[in-house]
């Protein structure tokens, strides 16, 4: 089952997705997107998503799996994104948008706010500080949004913005995740 995810739960679950074989691309693993979606079951109904640094696409179609209103995946690498389109056709996911564009690049274009944002960029790069500082400098959040980050183990949350509530944090193996609240 190399190259695919299973969507875990909703109108998609047991749906295989695929995914490119590309340098650092690593799916959220099946345990960590349980626990998360279990931490985001009352959000997620007609919730509109940021799914920054894609890769796989496995955040942004469970939400919509799940009953998310939009989800807008926005991932730089051209093989990445052409299996993410290939997924959305075979899903026929109309709900989800899919921006072939650097994270950092996006973010300094004007855009909606939305309920929910998945962040999860390559390990090592220092993307994940540099990436919540514009999220919180840009108004991309909605009251009460939520905000998911995946990095490595040893991340320090000292780059955190000060007005997002920390409401979750979790470690499973080289993986740290935290769910945070932004608290206008």
């Amino acid at each position: 089952m190399s190259n695919k995810v299973r969507v875990i739960g909703g109108q998609w679950r047991s749906r295989l997705l695929t995914f490119s074989d590309t340098p650092g691309l690593r799916p959220t693993p099946v345990r960590i997107r349980e626990t998360l979606f279990n931490w985001l079951q009352h959000d997620i109904i007609g919730s509109c998503c940021l799914d920054l640094f894609a890769g796989s696409g496995a955040l942004g179609i469970e939400a919509l799996s799940r009953g998310a209103r939009k989800v807008i995946q926005i991932e730089k690498d051209a093989g990445a994104c052409q299996s993410l389109r290939a997924n959305k056709v075979q899903l026929a996911a109309q709900e989800l948008e899919i921006i072939e564009m650097d994270v950092q690049q996006y973010l300094q274009r004007e855009h909606g706010v939305f309920d929910l944002v998945f962040l999860d960029p390559p390990f090592g790069q220092g993307l994940a500080e540099v990436t919540c500082q514009k999220l919180a400098a840009g108004a991309w959040l909605k009251d009460q949004a939520k905000i998911y980050i995946e990095t490595e183990r040893s991340w320090d949350l000292t780059d955190i913005p000060d007005n997002w509530q920390l409401l979750k944090d979790k470690q499973a193996g080289d993986v740290h995740y935290q769910l945070f609240q932004f608290q206008p």
